[in-house]
């Protein structure tokens, strides 16, 4: 892993999708509301982390790789947040997406004592973010030039639509950029020959045109489902994490292996998912095979996932954890 981690500082990846930004609200709750029957959280800090899409710019960066992040957000005062926490980070993000017309989505968590009791999301309506247009198209396609890879980022908010992701899937494979998707089935994007899908499990279902609800005992084998995304989507690679169980990974429609978690403690794994796709993107980008990129994938999930909250993974610890 150290050979392949060594080759991600000369990498840039841009990243198009959903930005928003997460915000922790910390405290403790010792009784409840007299009120109603929730907890009384006596607030003690609030924290602000890149979120969405933003997180995997972030990840790409934490790993050692460059990040250009294209998406909208708002000129108020969270995306003021957002821009200097991506400033402090080294992401870098094109002022020209920032616009009056799109609030800044604000995902916050009220956390008291490392338990998560709500979340309050604020964001306008989808057609707020879609980056529609040529103006928006032409700025992406600026960025490019000299990339190595190119991430749609879908979290369903609205700024991916079908033409945008087709028109800038044609741009980068004309350059011979890799292109990633990590896939929300409720707005199907119809793109096939992509180099990546990262979906997990439930969004493989549906991928697959299998209902997510179906019973253990129902559901379809790996095999299936990997033959009906490849006959949708035909990617080159897929991924689809499992969870708990780890990883599947299929190249061309066939099955390759399964390789199991290597979380040793779960705490949160709240943007793990973020952190296996910028993982998978920089090995693939540096000419791994897909096999040693999900390992190095899995255990830079297995890193976040012992963390709480939006996390990140770095080269050290990805060493110090599976050397």
């Amino acid at each position: 892993m150290r050979d392949l981690l060594a080759k991600f500082p000369v990498l840039r990846v841009v990243v198009v999708g959903d930005v928003m930004l997460d915000e922790y609200i910390w405290g403790n709750a010792h009784r409840l509301s007299p009120e109603a029957p929730v907890p009384i959280v006596v607030v003690e800090r609030q924290t602000h982390v890149a979120g969405g899409s933003a997180n995997v710019a972030l990840n790409l960066v934490s790993l050692g790789g460059k990040a250009e992040l294209c998406g909208w957000i708002g000129v108020d005062s969270a995306g003021g947040v957002l821009r200097e926490k991506l400033g402090q980070t080294g992401v870098v993000f094109d002022a020209r997406f920032a616009r009056k017309e799109s609030a800044t989505i604000v995902k916050t968590r009220v956390v008291a004592g490392h338990q998560q009791l709500c979340r309050l999301d604020r964001e306008a309506e989808p057609s707020h973010y879609e980056l529609h247009g040529t103006a928006a198209r032409n700025w992406i396609e600026e960025k490019l030039a000299g990339a190595n890879a190119l991430i749609f980022s879908d979290y369903a908010k609205g700024a991916l639509g079908p033409a945008l992701v087709r028109e800038l899937t044609m741009a980068a494979q004309k350059r011979g950029i890799l292109v990633a998707l990590d896939p929300k089935p409720r707005r199907p994007l119809e793109v096939r020959g992509l180099d990546l899908l990262t979906p997990n499990w439930r969004e493989a279902l549906e991928l697959a045109g299998y209902s997510p609800e179906l019973s253990t005992s129902a559901q379809p084998t790996h095999q299936q489902v990997v033959e009906k995304i490849q006959q949708k989507y035909a990617p080159r690679y897929l991924v689809i994490t499992l969870g708990s169980e780890g990883m599947l990974l299929s190249e061309s429609g066939r099955v390759l292996e399964r390789i199991p978690t290597y979380a040793r403690e779960v705490f949160d794994v709240t943007g793990a998912g973020d952190t296996v796709i910028a993982a998978l993107v920089l090995a693939l980008a540096a000419g791994a095979p897909l096999v040693e990129a999900a390992h190095l994938a899995n255990t830079a999930a297995g890193v976040v996932a012992a963390k709480f909250g939006t996390a990140l993974a770095t080269p050290e610890e990805i060493l110090k954890y599976h050397p």
